[in-house]
């Protein structure tokens, strides 16, 4: 498939997607662009450049949520000219998708809202790639049903995002068979290893997350055959206004990778 500047095959290619879970401002979210594109082009992997103009799903009413859709569409339009790699982001309802599409080159679905008909069709309708994520609440054979509403609309370029699956209260565990199990649907699938490790609403007001684990999850993951990973980043997690305890450091994104990276070659 053709994917921004990368021309690649995403059932045999490994690839990334990753970036500010909310945009934060223009100038932040392009730095973090630019160091991804750096580290995209010295491992020569592809990478997706993921952040939302909107989190409509956040745990408190005073949670900040981005710049809103008109705002956040311009910026990644910028990002997207300035570092080169592809963008994507969230779509909360039915009415966005044209507009996103208009700027984005994947849409996601959230987790949240992988089962609401009218928003893949809507997104499918755009005949853009799709990334959706399996819910939490849902088994991965469950999604058999969501691949096939947007494949009934003419989604072609599908992509499944496993990041955990809940278990009581505040936490999230995976399964690994999920990424075979999702794999048998005929979609590349995705290992989100940043959101596996939330504790959502663990703080309460927000959500928690165990930050160490991310490297062990997504070395198990990749070990068991997913085609590409997620990773939310930023420069200081500690002071990031979404997602903060369940996200990698910028600076320790590249060596991860690496380590990824021949973990798949000696499991291939």
């Amino acid at each position: 498939m053709k994917l921004g500047r990368f021309d690649f095959d995403p059932m045999t290619e490994f690839f990334v997607i990753a970036g500010h879970c909310v945009i934060e401002s223009e100038e932040s979210t392009a730095a973090l662009a630019r160091k991804l594109a750096d580290i995209s082009d010295k491992l020569s992997i592809p990478i997706v450049f993921k952040a939302s103009f909107d989190k409509a799903n956040r745990s408190s009413i005073s949670s900040f949520r981005g710049p809103g859709m008109n705002k956040g569409l311009e910026i990644l339009a910028t990002i997207r000219e300035d570092s080169g790699l592809p963008v994507m982001a969230d779509i909360h309802e039915p009415s966005q998708a044209t507009a996103a599409a208009a700027v984005l080159d994947m849409i996601q679905i959230p987790a949240f809202l992988c089962r609401q008909t009218d928003l893949l069709t809507a997104a499918a309708s755009t005949r853009k790639p799709i990334n959706i994520k399996k819910g939490q609440f849902l088994a991965p054979w469950d999604m058999a049903n969501v691949v096939e509403k947007v494949r009934t609309v003419g989604a072609k370029e599908i992509f499944l995002t496993e990041r955990g699956s809940c278990f009581g209260y505040n936490t999230l565990v995976n399964d690994i068979r999920a990424i075979p199990y999702l794999q048998e649907l005929g979609c590349p699938v995705v290992f989100d290893a940043t959101h596996s490790v939330q504790m959502p609403g663990g703080l309460g007001h927000a959500t928690g997350g165990d930050a160490a684990m991310i490297p062990i999850l997504a070395r198990a993951a990749v070990a068991a055959g997913c085609n590409g990973a997620f990773f939310e980043t930023h420069e200081n997690p500690e002071e990031a206004l979404c997602d903060g305890p369940n996200m990698i450091q910028i600076k320790e994104l590249k060596k991860l990778l690496e380590q990824l990276l021949s973990i798949r070659r000696a499991s291939s």
